[in-house]
C-alpha cells in the first residue's frame, strides 16, 4: 500500500514538473516571437538632440548665481574642489 502511495506521488511529481518544463518552454518562445514581431514591424524611435536648450540653460545661470555657487564649494571642500560644469535642472 504504500509503495503505490509513493509511486503515485513521484509519478505527480514527474507530470507536473514536466508540465511546468513544457509551460516554461512556449512562455520563453512565445516572447522571443513578440521580440522578433516588434523589432521588425515596430518603426525604431528617434530621439531628438536637445542641444539648443543646453545652450539656453548655460545662459540662465547668471554670474551671481555661479559666484555663490563656485563660494559654496570653496567652503565645503575647503578651496580644493571647484565646479567644471553648472547645469539648470
Amino acid at each position: 500500500m504504500i509503495t503505490n502511495d509513493i509511486y503515485g506521488a513521484l509519478q505527480l511529481l514527474v507530470v507536473g514538473m514536466v508540465t511546468v518544463f513544457l509551460v516554461l518552454l512556449i512562455v520563453i518562445n512565445l516572447g522571443k516571437l513578440l521580440i522578433w514581431a516588434v523589432n521588425k514591424w515596430a518603426p525604431e524611435e528617434t530621439v531628438a538632440k536637445k542641444a539648443a536648450p543646453a545652450a539656453k540653460a548655460i545662459a540662465a545661470i547668471d554670474a551671481n548665481t555661479k559666484a555663490i555657487i563656485d563660494a559654496t564649494i570653496s567652503q565645503i571642500t575647503g578651496g580644493k574642489g571647484r565646479a567644471a560644469k553648472i547645469t539648470k535642472i
